[in-house]
């Protein structure tokens, strides 16, 4: 939708502030600065951040793309600092002194978290497709001649569309029924189609390694966070009828909490980041997690994949980081963000996940966005990633405000006592009172763009350049597609000209610009332009290949198969075909898992004894897809181990109501190689399973079998998996762990 006078894309902006007065509260302390404050005993600190009337800036993966950030530092030249680097302090060491300043002092703490702590996050890729459905998001993405293809699915509330939705990872995240009830979609996403866990950083596995390298140095985290980029791309190139491209929230727990404090801070299109108990390399300061008795930065390191290759350097002295969380945090402002942490578990660092959200909340106070953040640790239940009484209430306000766009609540930082940090102790820098630009006057309106060198998936924009009206500098353009009520976002350029690639042949673009300045002013927007590609493949190619036929299945052992079909026809030629698999006999979602220029594939890592169903579709040269092919289903052999092994267990940590078990160590004590494995033990009286990973767990009365996945069933002589965990609930006070362990 164009409007002449400008629209709600533009990048956060502070427009108010207002003070909050101090209110006692029984049982707790309630203050206006975002500092730790003194509780009660039993009590929590309860912080009711300032208000403010903030726009957020729907459309934009990175709104300082188009900064000049100063070379960064080696690793090897790092100074040791003991405390919380200033958020405020640029890489040249002066300090920001205006609002409009951190859009480029954020973008400096995003190149610095890129290097040393989670690996580069791409730019999105050169093609990004995919669908929407009431049921399903498919997304299809190549760059430099490699691709790759994930899904999700969906689950609508009741009511009538477009809806704004939460990606929830993993299956573990905020109230998945609290969410539909407030009025916003669910995104079941799977991070291990993108970034697989059990994998050595030297052969990394996902739809994000699949284009980027085995090897990449990018960790786990920053793949999953790409991943949902792609995923809101292609909600912004949909209808806008089913699900709204402006309102997307991410929730995850433990592991996926991590997951999910990265996805919101690198991706500025999403409105409302709600991490859970995510532990070491989720929100907890580096800083504090070794004084604090939570789980190593060593072994979370080591234990997957996570972070960044170039991690491995400070996890025995985290001093040396040029960044801390607060800065993650900081980098969210001033979108929501709600924080839920547990108390009662040290190993997940609550001591330290509490400072870095009262460092960052700094960072929102000054931009005038401090009741945008929740922190949220005042909660009875101890038990790991569960669905919290207390937490009910703030969700929906967050939803509300956030997603929905109809609530006004004060986010709050409500710090149980027996976890919380002070600010004070891990900081000598202070607040600064931030000022405006005193630049308030938009730049003019660019003239209307003229296409050239139109193709089928790509042409040249050229305007007449807009000029400063109020002395800041013109920092650049934002091209937008007019498309309904949302419109996607094309490029930013910093001159009047841009080349769109990645363009639909035979499909018709209507291209706007907007102009914007040093002091974040945006102009109105341009005369639309309207063109359309030329048909695929040059020569008017627009007709599908017929689909494969005959699809069917030969040598399945118990963890591969192998697949062939007759293959397709096509008037230009067929360039290749995409190999889909769906998990079971029946329901389940295919998605690809590989491609082969062939009539022939084959499949591997998969489980023993497990069915899976195939199909298959043909490519032209001009993209064009045929239909899929027919199903075949497999189901691969029993493991037929030829050798022994064993299940060692490690608590990783517990409490009073349970425990996790991470790693439970297989290792394959024979001579031969093992494509199999079953774990049994005995749960003592009273205890249950209430979460596993890596394996695949089933439950009869106290006796649990755990089964290898596809990645992590075959072992060499002496090799073992390190991948497998799980975690019980157990009567308070109740110490006994399980026992028996067997493996086969």
């Amino acid at each position: 939708m164009i409007i002449s006078l400008g629209r709600s894309k533009i990048r956060s902006t502070v427009v108010a502030l207002a003070i909050t007065t101090a209110l006692s509260v029984t049982g707790a302390v309630t203050i206006v600065s975002a500092e730790a404050a003194t509780a009660p005993a039993g009590g929590a600190a309860t912080v009711v951040a300032a208000q403010a009337v903030v726009l957020a800036a729907p459309g934009v993966e990175d709104e300082g793309a188009d900064c000049t950030v100063p070379a960064l530092p080696d690793a090897g030249s790092l100074p040791t600092n003991a405390l919380l680097p200033d958020p405020f302090k640029k890489l040249n060491n002066t300090r920001i002194s205006t609002t409009t300043e951190w859009r480029c002092r954020r973008e400096e703490i995003k190149k610095l978290a890129e290097k040393f702590v989670y690996g580069e996050k791409p730019a999105k890729p050169s093609t990004v497709t995919g669908t929407v459905s009431t049921t399903s998001i498919t997304v299809n993405a190549s760059n430099n001649g490699k691709s790759s293809s994930f899904s999700a699915s969906v689950q609508l509330p009741t009511g009538t569309g477009p809806f704004p939705a939460v990606v929830v990872l993993g299956g573990f995240g905020a109230d998945t029924a609290a969410i539909r009830a407030a009025g916003a979609a669910v995104i079941n996403y799977d991070p291990y189609t993108v970034g697989r866990e059990g994998t050595p950083r030297t052969n990394k596995q996902g739809a994000f390694y699949s284009i980027y390298g085995a090897t990449s140095s990018t960790g786990l985290l920053m793949a999953w966070s790409w991943g949902v980029s792609r995923i809101i791309d292609v909600i912004e190139q949909s209808s806008g009828t089913i699900l709204r491209a402006d309102a997307t929230g991410v929730t995850g727990c433990s592991r996926f909490g991590k997951g999910a404090f990265v996805i919101g801070a690198f991706d500025q299109r999403i409105a409302l980041t709600m991490p859970i108990e995510s532990g070491s390399a989720g929100a907890p300061i580096f800083r504090g997690i070794p004084g604090e008795g939570a789980q190593s930065l060593s072994s979370a390191y080591g234990e997957q994949p996570w972070l960044g290759d170039a991690f491995g350097s400070f996890t025995g002295n985290p001093n040396r980081l040029p960044i801390d969380t607060h800065e993650i945090v900081a980098m969210l402002a001033p979108r929501g963000l709600f924080i839920m942490d547990n108390p009662h578990i040290a190993n997940l660092g609550p001591r330290s996940a509490s400072v870095a959200a009262l460092g960052g909340a700094e960072v929102y106070k000054a931009l005038g966005a401090g009741s945008n953040i929740t922190y949220w640790s005042d909660i009875q239940d101890g038990n790991h990633c569960a669905n919290r009484a207390e937490w009910r209430t703030p969700l929906q306000q967050n939803i509300q405000k956030f997603l929905l766009k109809t609530g006004s609540a004060a986010g709050s930082i409500r710090i149980a006592a027996k976890a919380q940090g002070n600010l004070s102790q891990w900081r000598d820098w202070q607040t600064p009172t931030l000022g405006s630009s005193g630049d308030t006057t938009a730049p003019s309106t660019p003239g209307t763009p003229a296409a050239s060198n139109v193709t089928a998936t790509g042409a040249t924009l050229t305007w007449a350049a807009s000029t400063d009206q109020g002395g800041s500098g013109l920092a650049g353009y934002t091209v937008y597609r007019e498309q309904g009520s949302t419109d996607p976002q094309l490029g930013q350029p910093t001159t009047n000209s841009i080349t769109l690639t990645g363009l639909t042949a035979n499909t018709q673009y209507q291209v706007y610009v907007q102009a914007r300045d040093a002091a974040g002013n945006l102009s109105g927007n341009s005369q639309p332009v309207t063109f359309t590609t030329t048909t695929g493949g040059g020569g008017g190619d627009t007709s599908p290949p017929t689909a494969p036929a005959g699809l069917a299945a030969s040598a399945t052992t118990p963890t591969g198969t192998t697949l062939s079909w007759t293959a397709s026809t096509d008037d230009t030629g067929i360039a290749g075909y995409d190999v889909l698999r769906a998990p079971g006999a029946s329901g389940g979602m295919f998605t690809q898992v590989g491609t082969s220029t062939t009539t022939s594939f084959g499949d591997t890592g998969l489980t023993p004894s497990t069915t899976y169903r195939y199909q298959v579709r043909a490519r032209d040269a001009a993209g064009n897809t045929s239909p899929v092919s027919n199903t075949a289903e497999v189901t691969t052999q029993p493991g037929t181990s030829t050798g022994t092994c064993t299940a060692v267990p490690t608590v990783q940590t517990q409490w009073s109501t349970g425990y996790v078990i991470q790693p439970l160590t297989i290792t394959n004590t024979s001579a031969s190689a093992i494509s199999g494995w079953t774990v049994t033990f005995t749960l003592p009286a009273g205890h249950t399973m209430t979460g596993s990973w890596n394996g695949t767990a089933t439950v009869s009365g106290q006796t649990v079998t755990i089964r290898n996945v596809g990645h992590n069933g075959s072992l060499a002589p002496g090799a073992a998996t390190a991948s497998v965990g799980f975690q019980v609930s157990r009567p308070n006070g109740n110490t006994s762990l399980p026992s028996g362990y067997t493996c086969a």
